[in-house]
């Protein structure tokens, strides 16, 4: 047990001025932060506390899903993130770290950097140490410090420069046990969020910049959060925004027929969806073809949307290349020739064809059948462009934005849409890492095969806080029984009386027999003052022990989520208590 007049706890009134969420504003308040600098945070002894019990329960998760705990560098020599498949994208994210002095590197790349991941570290590592297939599976993870260079770091811990991460990577044989440990961590991911007390869904997600065929992340809903999580829960689909999918497209849609000649048409002025939807052209936008130009590896390509669509640009990356941005007027008008405005991809109107490296269509631009697009000539356009017969398709995908609303793919109800913080989040890589480091192991008939890899990661402190936005009232933090950084606290009314205090012990140390950590508040406080601050940093059991309530023979218990306020027999009171850690212990 600990006095809170031994421990410390620096509680506020007032939210500081730079938080604009209420977990941000309670982290702060209730003493479990204190802030450094942009994103830069010292965990104060009661925040510390909570973090270590997210940080255990995560251990033993994925402990019990065959997880093996290791430490690696936070400074990584640059050279080996270089030669790894992501140092382009990944660069302008990292802290650098470079030497004293004039290193080999001086005024170019940096020689160190620090490590927001660790894939680039683990997998030269298992290269080095695991030659044979009888050493695979192996799951390797650590719980340590990661470093990303937020431009803008905001709401807390949610987009901190400084976090703890649990980061994991799986080495199989195989596939089909790339396969098997994806879904052995997917399952402890969700013991792990279960046991913290989160509502967390995992929904599909885009492998982004980390790579690999697929992924899921797992979100606490919160309006607050970072993505769309696109949903139905009658059929279970869910995904996030990048990823989402609808079935807007029926399975067997037929190519329309021609409906006549193309014919172009003179639309001066005319430079948008909404230009050419408004008089006298009166074009809906879902019979417009909207054509977007982005350069990849370095070369121009096309994407065709319908124009009452969005483009979805992460959807982008299945098409097998890295896409580096929206190609510029000055890049188009030589290829395409005009500006954008004005243009498509009819066959034999795109000016240097052979200049592209192909052009993509989403597959809803089927449902327009025959519409309009852009002529490749500046102020005109052309009607009548039939799908099947006039655009030059390289291949359709699914590159669109999808809305509410839409038919769930899976069962065909609409979908609904609500914000999520991403808490956790987990690749099946396959040989993207390992081919790139060499890293492969003999099998029974000495032949060598690339490793096939997994990684996963749950941000420890993103969760903290996600669990304060998710639990939390108008008084301030309601933690879930398994994760608070203490689950009775005992407030002594008048600490000073000796009849009190012994009270007080008794019941303590039945609560800790039973299971639970305890806090005796014996500040020198008003009753006021130690219940608004027992519900600000929302200890889960109250006890209130005063000295009216001795000479009436009772003490009081209190649930954190209760307004309910229970008077237990003092002759009943410790066996009373250690019966309600009990029950809590056995629910959390």
């Amino acid at each position: 047990m600990k006095l809170w007049s031994q421990f410390f706890i620096p509680t506020l009134k007032e939210s500081p001025a730079d938080a604009e969420i209420a977990s941000h504003k309670l982290l702060v308040r209730a003493g479990l932060v204190r802030k450094l600098g942009g994103g830069l945070y010292t965990y104060m002894p009661l925040g510390l506390r909570a973090l270590q019990k997210i940080t255990q329960i995560c251990r033993e998760e994925i402990d019990g899903a065959g997880g093996i705990e290791l430490w690696m560098p936070h400074v990584h020599p640059a050279e080996l993130w270089e030669q790894g498949p992501r140092w382009a994208a990944a660069r302008e994210i990292m802290f650098r770290a470079d030497s004293a002095g004039d290193g080999k590197r001086a005024g170019r790349d940096p020689e160190f950097v620090l490590g927001p991941t660790h894939e680039e570290i683990i997998t030269p590592l298992v290269k080095a140490e695991i030659t044979s297939y009888r050493d695979l599976p192996k799951n390797f993870y650590q719980i340590a410090t990661k470093f990303r260079n937020e431009i803008r770091p905001r709401f807390g811990l949610m987009r901190a420069r400084e976090f703890i991460m649990m980061d994991s990577y799986s080495f199989d044989a195989n596939d089909e046990g790339a396969i098997k440990s994806y879904h052995a961590i997917k399952a402890a991911y969700e013991k792990f969020f279960k046991r913290v007390g989160a509502t967390a869904i995992a929904v599909e997600a885009d492998t982004g910049v980390m790579g690999g065929s697929f992924s899921h992340e797992f979100m606490i809903p919160a309006e607050i959060g970072d993505d769309d999580v696109i949903y139905n829960e009658e059929s279970g689909y869910a995904a996030n925004r990048e990823k989402a999918t609808s079935g807007i497209v029926p399975k067997d849609l037929a190519d329309a027929a021609p409906a006549g000649a193309l014919e172009e048409f003179a639309t001066p002025g005319v430079l948008t969806i909404a230009a050419l939807e408004a008089a006298p052209y009166s074009v809906p936008g879902d019979k417009q073809f909207k054509t977007l130009v982005f350069i990849g590896d370095g070369k121009p390509f096309i994407v065709i949307i319908r124009g009452n669509d969005e483009l979805e640009e992460a959807k982008l990356g299945s098409l097998g290349f890295t896409v580096t941005r929206a190609a510029t007027a000055e890049e188009i008008e030589p290829v395409l020739g005009a500006k954008p405005g004005s243009l498509g991809a009819v066959k034999g109107t795109i000016k240097n064809a052979g200049a592209l490296a192909g052009v993509f269509a989403d597959h809803a631009i089927r449902l327009i059948g025959n519409g309009t697009t852009g002529a490749n000539k500046d102020g005109f356009h052309v009607r009548n462009v039939n799908v099947a017969r006039d655009l030059a398709i390289t291949s359709f995908g699914d590159f669109r934005r999808v809305r509410p609303g839409e038919p769930d793919p899976k069962s065909g109800q609409p979908l609904k849409v609500r914000r999520g913080i991403e808490v956790g989040h987990i690749f099946k890589l396959g040989t993207k890492y390992s081919e790139k480091f060499g890293a492969v192991y003999t099998d029974d008939q000495k032949q060598s095969h690339l490793m096939v890899m997994g990684c996963y990661g749950i941000g420890i402190s993103r969760t903290m806080q996600a669990l304060i936005e998710q639990s939390h009232d108008a008084d301030g933090i309601v933690w879930p029984w398994s994760v608070a950084p203490f689950q009775v606290l005992i407030c002594l009314l008048d600490p000073k009386v000796e009849e009190a205090a012994g009270v007080a012990k008794k019941i303590a140390t039945a609560a800790e027999a039973a299971g639970a950590d305890v806090l005796i508040d014996d500040r020198d406080e008003r009753p006021g003052v130690k219940f608004k601050d027992a519900d600000l940093i929302g200890i889960p059991l109250r006890i209130v022990i005063g000295s009216k309530g001795l000479k009436d023979g009772v003490v009081e218990l209190k649930w954190r989520t209760s307004k309910e306020v229970t008077k237990l027999p003092l002759a009943e009171a410790e066996a009373k208590i250690a019966e309600a850690v009990r029950t809590a212990a056995a629910k959390s």
